[in-house]
């Protein structure tokens, strides 16, 4: 059981010995409804080449929205076939090609702040 998290979305990762099947929420990542974050998704499946259909990986993800939950799905799903695979080279590999494949993306949103919409966005001053 790995996990990954981005922003306020959280993955849980279940790796079992099977047949390349990979499902996020039950649905297999083949038929992920948005293509660029299904890309996403399947990288570290595509870096890991043939040695990644020897497993299943069935992911639950919750919160966040859909980049987030793409984002956090990804780390699950790589932490899974490391640790499955106990593989120090494809461990090498995903840390050289992105490493938050391995590791938590840590950036929260900022607070909002006063005289101001958002975090840094100010009211105007107008002297005329």
């Amino acid at each position: 059981m790995t996990s990954g998290k981005r922003k306020t979305a959280v993955a849980r990762a279940t790796t079992r010995k099977g047949s390349g099947l990979y499902t996020i929420n039950g649905t297999p990542v083949q038929i992920y409804p948005v293509p660029l974050l299904r890309e996403k998704i399947m990288e570290p499946i595509v870096l890991a080449g043939e040695k990644a259909n020897s497993i299943d990986i069935a992911v639950k993800v919750r919160g966040g929205g859909p980049t987030g939950q793409a984002d956090a799905s990804r780390t699950a799903i790589a932490k899974g076939i490391v640790k499955f695979l106990n593989d120090d080279t494809l461990e090498d590999a995903f840390r050289q090609y992105d490493r938050t494949m391995l590791v938590n993306d840590i950036r929260r949103k900022m607070p909002k702040k006063p005289a101001g919409r958002g975090a840094r966005a100010k009211r105007q001053k107008s002297y005329r």
